[in-house]
């Protein structure tokens, strides 16, 4: 591949958080609608599908992805083109090989997983989404290899086109087949073989990217063998995939755990429990939507920091961490505390189609609010430790919370009082644990300590503020527009201009932070910072 400019981290992370809010807005008009088409039935059977889906892409790309773009990064560093090229080439066949095992236990088997999550009729969006996993493999490679060198955008381009083709493909395939007659768990399998299709298409055009952007110079380095490397890659990215594939476990342990519970516990039926179930899974769709913003954080975050620990560059390495603490923290609190005090509002205006479905799930939201910031923290403090070299440690936190997750849920869930409202409490517990452990470990084992409070006292100040404006805003707009949904908009637009000016005026943002975006200066210089 032909030499990229080389972004920083935190224009690299700007590039990729941009393809997130990107591609967030097409899954929104992905998943809004579809939760008007289907309804919460429809919605349980297309997540217990997506569960068996995630679990397995985890398994497969959750460690190697952030192996692969580490010894990429010190390659890079220390200008070993040859080490590069053929790192990248091993990773690539442990991914296909990966690949075809898991897609072809989803192509073969889906009736059996859909009844170990005690959902049967979810096979067919099962089935509907087992290609996708091998593509996603060998994407994960490419971009494991194009983010070590410090060039985000390819990764950024391929998300946008995957979540696009998603959304045409899967929300008219949903809405055709419910207008023919089909029940709502066909309807889902066609909803979610669109994810199939956005896949595919990425697959098809990143693999052309790389093909014509390949190199033909040879650099003067001996490349390290395919079995060291192999070697290499692999204890870098088993306990990774480790610590990411528990906790995915765990989250199919627990709505096992949930529904069995609410069937045999509470004495519900199969469809009841899964009507209770679906209702969770509204809130649990905005849940996800903070800490996608994170993910490229740590994605840029763990080459940078690799390359300088290459270089001997320990003061470079914690000058990048503590920046990404306080992104993290400007990013996940606001995001966070806002869907807590706005959960009910913001649910009715998403869904008016089902205002019920809407109504039962604000609850969850609330708590699934503040759990979300933790979980940002989980998986910065999580990235932070891997580009360290202490894998093991999320290894053990993510244990320790997923234990207390099906601990708590399990004795929530079981009381009638409560029921599927301890569900949101469990997650909430859990990742409070794993940021904890987490933020303790980083503190006693990096030579250069970020400074938490620095990190996360202005944030906190500031997100309070917001918090505060945000529910005196809408209690005051339903009194001049009762039963107003929209009344909600106008109400997060002015908390959102709020929080921004108060977080330049408190300095909460920072002119180095600014100057590292793309047209940082003027940004900087426009808002006097």
């Amino acid at each position: 591949m032909t030499r990229e400019r080389r972004q920083n981290f935190i224009g690299g992370a700007a590039i990729l958080a941009g393809a997130v809010a990107v591609t967030k807005v097409i899954g929104a008009l992905y998943k809004i609608p579809l939760g008007n088409l289907l309804d919460k039935e429809g919605m349980a059977h297309f997540y217990v599908a997506y569960n068996i889906y995630n679990l397995l892409v985890i398994l497969s790309t959750a460690g190697l992805p952030l192996a692969l773009s580490r010894l990429v990064a010190q390659a890079q560093a220390l200008g070993q083109e040859n080490q590069k090229r053929r790192v990248f080439r091993v990773a690539l066949a442990l991914f296909l090989a990966m690949g075809l095992l898991f897609s072809g236990a989803m192509l073969f088997f889906p009736g059996q997983l859909a009844e170990l999550l005690q959902d049967p009729m979810a096979a067919p969006a099962i089935l509907a989404l087992a290609p996708s996993v091998l593509c996603v493999c060998l994407l994960s490679a490419i971009r494991g290899y194009t983010q070590g060198q410090g060039n985000m955008k390819p990764t950024a381009v391929s998300q946008i086109i995957e979540s696009a083709s998603k959304l045409v493909v899967g929300l008219s395939l949903a809405y055709v087949l419910l207008r023919l007659g089909y029940g709502s768990h066909i309807a889902a399998a066609g909803a979610i073989a669109g994810v199939s299709a956005g896949s595919v298409l990425s697959l098809l055009l990143l693999g052309s990217y790389l093909f014509v952007r390949r190199g033909s110079t040879s650099g003067r380095d001996v490349p390290r063998s395919r079995r060291q490397i192999a070697g290499r890659l692999l204890r870098t990215g088993i306990p990774i995939t480790i610590g990411a594939g528990t906790m995915s476990c765990i989250t199919l342990l627990d709505q096992v755990l949930v529904m069995g519970t609410l069937q045999h516990q509470l004495g519900l039926s199969a469809e009841g429990a899964t009507a209770l179930y679906g209702e969770y899974t509204f809130g649990m769709t905005l849940f996800n939507l903070p800490s996608s913003f994170i993910y490229p954080v740590t994605v840029s975050l763990i080459p940078a920091i690799s390359a300088a620990l290459a270089r001997r560059d320990t003061a470079g390495a914690g000058r990048s961490t503590q920046t990404a603490f306080r992104i993290t923290a400007l990013l996940a609190f606001p995001a966070g505390v806002g869907l807590s005090v706005l959960a009910g509002p913001i649910l009715q205006l998403l869904y008016p189609a089902v205002p019920e479905t809407a109504a039962a799930a604000a609850y969850h939201l609330s708590v699934l609010g503040i759990a979300c910031i933790f979980v940002c923290l989980s998986i910065l403090t999580g990235g932070v430790l891997q580009a360290y070299g202490k894998e093991y440690i999320p290894v053990f936190s993510l244990l320790c919370g997923g234990l207390l997750k099906i601990i708590a849920n399990y004795a929530l869930v079981a009381n009638p009082d409560i029921g599927i409202k301890g569900a949101p409490i469990g997650t909430l517990c859990c990742y409070v644990l794993i940021t904890l452990i987490n933020l303790i470990a980083i503190h006693r084992c990096l030579e250069r300590k970020p400074d938490y409070f620095a990190a996360f006292f202005r944030p906190a100040l500031v997100t309070a503020m917001m918090a505060i404006v945000a529910r005196g805003g809408y209690l005051l707009s339903q009194r001049l527009a009762p039963g107003s949904r929209l009344a909600v908009v106008p109400v997060i637009a002015v908390a959102a201009l709020i929080y921004c000016a108060a977080a330049v005026v408190l300095g909460a943002v920072r002119r180095e932070d600014l100057l590292a975006l793309p047209k940082g200066e003027k940004i900087a210089n426009f808002l006097q910072i």
